[in-house]
């Protein structure tokens, strides 16, 4: 029999709750199976992770999401985890997610509401902070949005700008990213329905449309995107579970959509499921179809696996990576089997 490992994963955790750091991992192309490989403790609660390429090969990227927040890097050789340096700041705290565009490392630092911008040089490690943008705002939940809190920071699928969601002011900003000095420059203001939190967003392949995931109520919302003209527009907000579907909060973590832009999955922490939802052709209409559970206890994170055809729960307080086989036709996932990771907090694949 020839070789089963069709790639490798590698799991996030918060180690002031149990985890064990950053976890490399095999991935069988047959069953989806993940084999731990490797672990580095190297940088504390790397909650978020990102892949990125150097001269030498690619880098792992990670946020230390504390109140003094940091990124780290980390070369991927023979199986395990090289750090490349130590930790540097992101004058900023709670960074909780992070993206590689145009030469820069992006975090959203949720804690201080900003977005900080770091040089990445050729051999991957990354310099200090060349730029921090600060949001400001609020929101009428007065626990949860008493300040801004960015969540998330993408380029979108042209390249040509940077979007930061903003959970404390219920709004989606624009941002052009200057390659040589480093700098974020407002572009634009999307507003949500106020209260609603949004967290993360995912593009539709086709790159017109993006789904806004809102975490202080369970909705989507689905938008518009201008690529020529950076403009973000809702169009519409769709209810990710029926009116009596779940006993008490329920705070959405992520949303994945598929390559082929025919469903896109949800990840409901408290109802402790995956949400399967139908896009019509053109990508503006989503149709919920059903939710099962996601075999462990608040999803924190979803991945799909590169081919797509199978998703990845990070279940952090029941403290595993569970996997499922996705049908091929109506798009529900099956549970295959999980891998224990106490605090898992995210998995992205090579």
């Amino acid at each position: 029999m020839g070789d089963t490992t069709t790639g490798r994963a590698f799991i996030g955790s918060f180690t002031s709750a149990g985890g064990r750091g950053i976890i490399a991992a095999d991935v069988d192309a047959e069953t989806g199976a993940l084999t731990a490989t490797g672990v580095s403790d190297a940088l504390a609660d790397p909650s978020y992770l990102a892949l990125g390429q150097s001269a030498a090969g690619p880098v792992l990227y990670a946020v230390s999401e504390g109140d003094e927040g940091a990124v780290g890097a980390f070369a991927l050789r023979d199986g395990g985890l090289a750090p490349l340096g130590g930790p540097v700041p992101v004058d900023g705290s709670g960074p909780t997610h992070l993206a590689v565009h145009d030469g820069h490392l992006l975090t959203a630092n949720y804690g201080s509401g900003s977005v900080s911008v770091l040089p990445l040089a050729e051999d991957g490690t990354i310099g200090p902070v060349r730029c921090v943008v600060r949001h400001e705002g609020s929101g009428p939940d007065p626990d949860r949005q008493r300040g801004p809190h960015a969540h998330q920071v993408l380029p979108d699928p042209s390249g040509r700008w940077v979007l930061a969601v903003d959970l404390g002011i219920d709004a989606v900003l624009v941002y052009t990213l200057d390659r040589a000095t480093g700098t974020l420059t407002p572009h634009g203001r999307t507003a949500l329905r106020p209260g609603t939190g949004p967290r993360h967003l995912a593009f539709h392949p086709a790159g017109r449309h993006a789904y806004v995931l809102n975490e202080l109520e369970p909705t989507l919302t689905v938008c518009r995107w201008d690529a020529a003209a950076g403009v973000l527009e809702p169009v519409g907000e769709v209810p990710l579970l029926p009116e009596d579907g779940a006993a008490g909060r329920v705070y959405p973590s992520e949303v994945v959509v598929a390559p082929d832009g025919r469903r896109l999955w949800v990840a409901l922490r408290g109802h402790d499921s995956v949400a399967v939802l139908d896009l019509d052709p053109s990508g503006e209409r989503a149709d919920p179809v059903t939710t099962v559970p996601c075999g462990g206890r608040w999803p924190r994170d979803l991945a799909r696996d590169p081919a797509g055809r199978r998703l990845y729960a990070a279940n952090e307080r029941s403290g595993e990576v569970g996997w499922f086989t996705l049908d091929p036709e109506t798009g529900v996932p099956r549970w295959a089997g999980s891998l224990d990771a106490p605090a898992a907090s995210c998995v992205i694949f090579t």
